[in-house]
């Protein structure tokens, strides 16, 4: 697994979205045993302090020590500091695994390997993600301008898997989900900049051109982003299934 977001844990904890309560119940209402539950990549431990309020234990792992130091403390979550494709739990250990806007920076094989051995016989394996969102009319066309023409070529090429809404990454599960979703919120323009601050693209950007690429269009989007209705709509996708028995 890759790490590209240790150096802005503060920010990606402030800014990042949520995901749809929708979404979280489609989850648990796949899994018959609520005992223990496996968050991978868990970040700031958004997805795991979700999940503690409908399992027992919730374990969460993430290769940044930086990103669990922003992570909330709940009583019955545990976090880990721990690659995902190699972990020290044991076999047929967790009801459910999750991970959440992280699976495309996997080694797939060695991950899916680690999940057959530790997931229960009859658990769950959901990945969840979000994509480009939208906004006003004015600030889409500003906003694309910097995702695509700006950008383009600063965003690791994984980045075409959540393009393409998982529906391309190797899936060896029986799949008995695939759903679209979407989480709204109003933010105010610092709100805005301070998500795309976050994208692994800026960074890259920033490293190689010792300017940030955001000021390239900070004065168009703050005047578009004050006439428009300063909501923004994310596409959030979900694919869970079971393991394969022969």
């Amino acid at each position: 697994m890759k790490d590209y977001f240790s150096a802005n844990s503060s920010e990606y904890s402030k800014f990042r979205p949520s995901y749809p309560n929708d979404m979280i119940q489609e989850i648990v209402a796949l899994v018959n045993t609520k005992d223990k539950a496996l968050d991978v990549a868990t970040g700031n431990g958004q997805v795991a302090a979700v999940l503690a309020d409908f399992f027992q234990t919730v374990y969460a792992t993430d290769i940044s020590e930086n990103q669990l130091l922003q992570a909330p403390q709940i009583q019955n979550v545990i976090y880990k500091k721990m690659q995902a494709e190699y972990t020290d739990f044991d076999a047929n250990q967790f009801d459910l695994i999750t991970v959440a806007q992280a699976i495309h920076w996997f080694d797939f094989e060695d991950f899916y390997k680690e999940t057959y051995r530790i997931l229960k016989p009859d658990g769950i394996f959901a990945v969840l993600g979000y994509g480009f969102f939208s906004a006003n009319g004015d600030s889409d066309g500003i906003l694309w301008h910097l995702y695509e023409d700006i950008l383009g070529t600063y965003w690791y090429p994984e980045r075409q898997y959540l393009t393409d809404r998982y529906q391309g990454i190797p899936f060896p599960f029986n799949e008995i989900a695939n759903k679209s979703f979407t989480q709204s919120y109003t933010w105010t323009f610092e709100q805005l900049i301070g998500y795309l601050e976050t994208w692994s693209a800026t960074a890259n950007y920033k490293a190689q051109n010792k300017e940030n690429p955001i000021a390239l269009v900070y004065d168009d989007l703050k005047i578009s982003w004050e006439k428009g209705g300063k909501t923004v709509t994310f596409p959030m996708f979900l694919r869970a299934g079971k393991l394969k028995r022969e």
